[in-house]
């Protein structure tokens, strides 16, 4: 069901890599997978700049859902995500300019993509903050699932 409602949104589903330099992508706690930060890189290209001054308020929109899929793809890395029962928590980072404050709208992005792919279940704690993000990646999001 997730994997057929990502295809019908555009995304071809496939898991991320575990290993990531020293890091893994995801990891599984009892009945919780958390991520790390998921950053706007897909099919080879990603979104990159200040949010304000570089990108435009709907390509920020546009990354912060490329870095939910993503979110999904790290989960992918340690379950099968047709067990992921719920979203229940997001922070979504923002490389907003000085002048920019809406981190709410940008961080929306993923909060749409998740009620998109998990309907109910993908209502959840969230927090959207602007900061200095590495490599100037325009979004970075790392989620909690619940899973079976």
């Amino acid at each position: 069901m997730i994997i057929q409602r990502l295809a019908q949104l555009g995304y071809s589903y496939e898991p991320a890599p575990l290993e990531i330099l020293t890091f893994h992508s995801a990891v599984q706690v009892g009945e919780l997978v958390y991520t790390s930060g998921q950053i706007p890189f897909l099919d080879g290209v990603g979104i990159k700049g200040k949010v304000g001054m570089d990108i435009d308020l709907p390509t920020a929109h546009k990354a912060a859902e490329i870095c939910a899929y993503n979110c999904i793809r790290a989960a992918g890395a340690v379950v099968d995500i047709e067990s992921i029962t719920r979203v229940i928590k997001v922070l979504g980072m923002v490389n907003a300019a000085d002048n920019f404050d809406k981190m709410s709208e940008v961080i929306n992005g993923a909060s749409e993509f998740f009620r998109k792919v998990f309907g109910d279940r993908g209502y959840h704690a969230r927090s959207a903050v602007g900061t200095k993000l590495p490599s100037n990646w325009a979004v970075e999001v790392e989620v909690i699932f619940a899973v079976e």
